[in-house]
């Protein structure tokens, strides 16, 4: 297994990294997110109908690249690194998954070309407001109605959820429990009946939204996979975005130490550099190995996807616990290290931190990841 990027998907890299540093910067990112919808529209268009990254891992057929899971962790750790603003995780990494995963040649092609093209926006509502990750959690009902499917309930935490045009929305059957019962749905951002709410979140660079479901109707056409059948790929979907994100994870977790490290070069204490000291070297080397350690895992799920092995769902949490922590780890010495300004508004520092903080409980925190791995391995029920 190679864990090496080959020259295509290091001019890739070298590309986004050149994109990034002229229209992701530290301007860029605070305009950014401070505007209405939480991204540029022109940067957006940008990458989409010019670079073309949002049709990265979408199929030909459908007007995309076909290019896998390795190349998509490539650009995602880049877009981790700058701290882009954009909906690129949430409609990619999980709206045009979703349809990957669940959607018929129908769904596929009436959707995906759009995607691909940036021209709509997709997301996946999966936790709702009990906070739970595992298939209990899912509490909105979904009721047969003559031709149609009647949705009820309520979603929390949906990235890009304020926006998206094209949701999809896990719901149950009436009366079933667990794993069983779970079906997928496509609903328009336009739909009558659907409510939605941007929420505070303490990450102001990556949106979230509250949606309420108020007897919500969509066609039979709207049912992403088989009735009931659900839960399984909901879990791929998760998976797959969490890969994604943990790539995320990496290049914040990597910028952190480099910003580190510049300060520390730079900063005069005592008549020298802090980096000189040991204790200020002693946490930039921690950081550095955890930052390592955290790519080795991320690189090594992304080959596992690439060729879909059975191990996946393990590499993909033990990813995601490892990059959330790594991230996080990161943020917070970074902040240490930076001293009395490294919580002020001037240095970045702090929304590298904010968005460590955030992404450690999206799609799952280490602790829940653990206890899947633990499951997966019959070590628990």
């Amino acid at each position: 297994m190679n864990l090496a990027f080959d020259e295509a998907q290091e001019e890739l890299r070298s590309q986004a990294r050149a994109f990034l540093a002229e229209h992701s910067g530290s301007e860029q990112v605070r305009a950014a997110m401070a505007s209405e919808r939480g991204f540029d529209a022109g940067v957006w268009k940008q990458l989409s109908a010019e670079l073309g990254w949002t049709a990265l891992p979408i199929p030909e057929a459908y007007g995309g690249l076909e290019l896998g899971p390795v190349e998509l962790v490539a650009l995602a750790e880049v877009m981790g690194e700058a701290l882009l603003c954009a909906p690129f995780f949430s409609s990619v990494c999980l709206g045009a998954q979703a349809l990957l995963v669940a959607g018929s040649e129908a769904q596929k092609r009436e959707y995906l070309p759009a995607i691909a093209e940036g021209a709509t926006l997709a997301t996946v509502a999966l936790l709702e407001p009990n906070g739970r990750q595992g298939a209990d959690g899912i509490e909105t009902i979904a009721r047969r109605a003559g031709a149609e499917w009647v949705l009820s309930g309520s979603k929390r935490h949906v990235v890009d959820g304020h926006c998206a045009d094209l949701l999809v929305v896990p719901a149950r059957r009436e009366g079933s429990k667990g794993n069983e019962g779970v079906s997928l749905f496509l609903v328009p951002g336009g739909s009558g009946g659907l409510e939605r709410r941007v929420l505070p979140t303490l990450d102001q660079t990556r949106r979230q939204a509250e949606l309420g479901l108020r007897e919500v109707r969509v066609g039979e056409a709207a049912l992403l996979g088989e009735e009931g059948g659900g839960w399984p790929a909901l879990e791929k979907i998760r998976d797959l975005a969490a890969l994604a994100l943990s790539a995320e994870q990496v290049g914040g977790a990597q910028r952190c130490l480099d910003l580190s490290v510049d300060y520390a070069k730079e900063r005069v204490q005592f008549g020298r550099p802090i980096g000189s000291f040991q204790a200020i070297q002693h946490k930039c080397a921690d950081m550095m190995i955890a930052v390592e350690a955290a790519r080795s895992g991320v690189y090594w799920a992304a080959c596992v996807a690439a060729e879909e092995g059975p191990d996946f769902p393990i590499a993909s949490s033990l990813a995601k616990c490892t990059a959330s922590e790594a991230f996080f780890r990161c943020a917070a010495e970074s902040i240490q290290i930076h001293g009395g300004v490294g919580f002020t508004w001037e240095y970045d520092v702090h929304l590298y931190f904010k968005r460590a903080r955030s992404s450690e409980s999206l799609l799952g925190d280490p602790a829940w990841h653990r206890e899947r791995v633990a499951r997966h391995l019959g070590l628990t029920e």
